[in-house]
């Protein structure tokens, strides 16, 4: 029998069939066995019980939390207000609408992007390679961490000819910058999304306090163990396919390294000398950013624009998208919320001409959580949102599968919920605030 997969087209599919076939099957939708944000999240700590320090960790944030809160609140804040009883000539009666979203010049089948998340082994065995293969079978673009649990050679290999871009937490030398480049470019990773906001590791109070650092464990720095600019300093070959172990044990690996287990030691100089170059603590410039731009000639994307200024400039110094971002509240404790920044972004005169002209993409992170919450950003002006927590959730649940469900849902919520609103298409809904109702 042929794979399911094999024949599944995201450009034709019919989103909102979901709701059909769950209803036809008389079960639960699976591998998640639900639908909800939160009881997928419960069932991803309910996995991780006897390694509680790991979901700690993928749902800990900066400080109190108040970041994290704020982001899932400002959604709330947000009303939708639906058109009725709408003229013929609009083509209502369609059974599809047209979800087809066009990002970085080109058209993409869904507003959906699986955006970058490090340490995946935590959570989950396959790591990154469950995500990397469900974006292949649903045509959403996955972006690799540069603090990947899985090798950018692996992830390329699971995602085979899909899209597939790479983040990058710019390193404090210019020969490994240059030298992971290279590698993106050879592995065809199409584009590049730089992160802005992680320069120094936030106050994350949960993991200070229980001293739980993967990186410094090895985990986390398959990226550089595969790139031989950086194993070269450390006098080792560079291995392109090593899987960490799964699950973590935090415990007993602390205390191989109190008895001076040689593997442990060796591990933990690694993921030392990774996280002093990708985490340096040293702040970029602009004039940095322009050197940048000449060394990728894909598209680039700046992640963890909070301010229009910032946007504008982005715009004037050749950068083809942003990442409205907090990093999901985990670095700064009470950050203005992302739905909060976008609206005074889209509305700086010049980022709308930008997107008018197809030269600037406007995505979203941190606090995404179901397709409404889509269409409430993309209303606002969005052109499309990266998935972080929620799909971490799924896959630590159900692995690739838990992840396509997850994409699946959401686009089915956002298909059914944007013909309810009048509108046949995401480019009809895109920006128009007049949808949008705010509490204050």
């Amino acid at each position: 029998m042929a794979n399911p997969s094999d024949s599944f087209d995201p450009r034709t599919h019919v989103w909102s069939s979901f709701i059909q076939s769950t209803y036809l099957t008389r079960q639960p939708p699976q591998p998640l066995g639900t639908i909800l944000p939160d009881e997928i999240e419960a069932k991803a700590k309910e996995k991780l019980k006897d390694h509680p320090a790991c979901f700690i960790y993928g749902r800990g944030n900066a400080g109190s939390g108040g970041t994290y809160d704020g982001n899932l609140l400002a959604f709330k804040r947000y009303f939708l207000t639906p058109r009725a009883l709408m003229p013929h000539s609009s083509n209502m009666d369609s059974a599809q609408r047209n979800l087809s979203t066009r990002l970085l010049g080109r058209s993409y089948p869904t507003p959906l992007v699986l955006g970058p998340i490090g340490t995946q082994s935590l959570f989950a065995e396959e790591g990154e390679l469950g995500p990397a293969t469900a974006g292949k079978e649903t045509g959403v673009p996955f972006v690799i961490s540069t603090v990947a649990s899985r090798s950018m050679e692996d992830v390329a290999e699971a995602n085979g000819g899909a899209e597939r871009w790479f983040q990058l937490y710019w390193p404090r030398t210019e020969a490994l910058t240059l030298s992971l480049l290279q590698r993106a470019k050879d592995l065809k990773y199409t584009a590049l999304v730089v992160t802005i906001d992680n320069f120094a590791v936030g106050w994350r109070a949960h993991d200070i306090s229980g001293t739980f650092s993967p990186h410094l464990s090895g985990i986390g720095c398959e990226v550089g163990r595969g790139d031989p600019t950086f194993m070269n300093k450390l006098g080792l070959p560079p291995d392109t396919h090593n899987q960490p172990p799964f699950p973590f044990d935090y415990l007993g690996l602390r205390k191989k390294l109190v008895d001076q287990d040689e593997k442990a030691v060796q591990e933990a100089a690694i993921g030392m000398a990774w996280a002093q170059e990708v985490c340096s603590g040293r702040y970029r410039s602009w004039e940095d950013l322009a050197w940048l731009r000449k060394q990728w000639e894909g598209p680039l994307i700046l992640k963890g624009v909070l301010r229009a200024e910032d946007a504008e400039r982005a715009v004037e110094n050749g950068v083809d998208g942003i990442v409205v971002s907090n990093h999901g509240g985990r670095q700064i404790d009470g950050e203005i919320a992302t739905m909060d920044a976008l609206s005074d972004i889209v509305a700086s005169s010049v980022v709308r001409a930008a997107q008018a002209d197809g030269a600037f993409t406007v995505f979203l992170d941190s606090g995404v959580r179901t397709g409404t919450d889509v269409l409430k950003a993309v209303a606002l002006g969005a052109d499309a949102v990266f998935l972080g927590r929620a799909y971490l959730w799924a896959s630590c649940v159900g692995g690739k599968d838990g992840v396509k469900q997850l994409i699946h849902q959401t686009m089915a919520e956002i298909d059914v919920t944007l013909g309810l609103l009048g509108y046949t298409s995401l480019d009809e809904l895109r920006g128009c605030k007049s949808v949008l109702r705010v509490l204050k």
